[in-house]
């Protein structure tokens, strides 16, 4: 795991917890790397929405809001939803044996939750890449790694994990059915159901 996912992980676990400035000499004691690959990883994680400025040139962990949450599913809904529909006559058996190899994958027990998010990612965009179009994918990949942040989420109190990956297999067996509708409207109420009930959780929490 490099010094960026294992960032990750820690901001998921609350070892570097969500308003925290993070100081560049601080993590390379943490991580026993040199300040290079902690400025390089915090400018990656910046990009990617897992940090924002704090100060003149320093970073900080941003708070989980239920309004980025809510903006997250709903983008993920419409754009999704149009990538798949875009996919769907071009989805081959190699691409849903692959989505099912991560599907698999999802269910091992000893794995990261950053390493779950990126194989949830992993799972939707075989099923999303026969559509061939790059620039769409990478817009939908980009709102699907900053949705990882929320993860921990579905797989603590919303305890939301067997719920998702009984939707998963159910749209595998609607693509086999060659079903396009169905398919469409489980994937988005995939997305919508998830993501509604952890805007509810943070803004009850909050």
């Amino acid at each position: 795991m490099d010094v960026s996912q294992r960032i990750k992980e820690d901001i998921l676990k609350n070892k570097l917890p969500r308003g925290t400035p993070l100081r560049q000499a601080v993590l390379s004691d943490l991580y026993g790397v040199s300040r290079i690959p902690i400025r390089d990883a915090l400018l990656s994680l910046k990009a990617e929405g897992w940090l924002v400025p704090h100060g003149k040139a320093g970073v900080m962990i941003p708070d989980l809001r239920w309004q980025e949450a809510e903006d997250l599913y709903l983008m993920r809904a419409e754009l999704e939803c149009i990538l798949f529909e875009m996919a769907f006559a071009q989805i081959h058996d190699k691409d849903v044996a692959k989505a099912r190899s991560y599907l698999s994958a999802l269910d091992h027990e000893n794995i990261s939750l950053v390493s779950r998010g990126e194989l949830n990612w992993q799972f939707h965009e075989a099923l999303y890449q026969p559509a061939n179009r790059p620039t769409l994918q990478r817009v939908v990949e980009g709102l699907n790694m900053q949705a990882v942040r929320y993860l921990g989420f579905q797989f603590g109190p919303l305890g939301y994990h067997e719920k998702s990956q009984d939707q998963h297999e159910e749209l595998i067996s609607l693509i086999e059915s060659n079903n396009k509708n169905a398919a469409l409207i489980l994937l988005r109420q995939h997305i919508e159901k998830a993501g509604s009930l952890l805007t509810e959780f943070l803004k009850n929490s909050g």
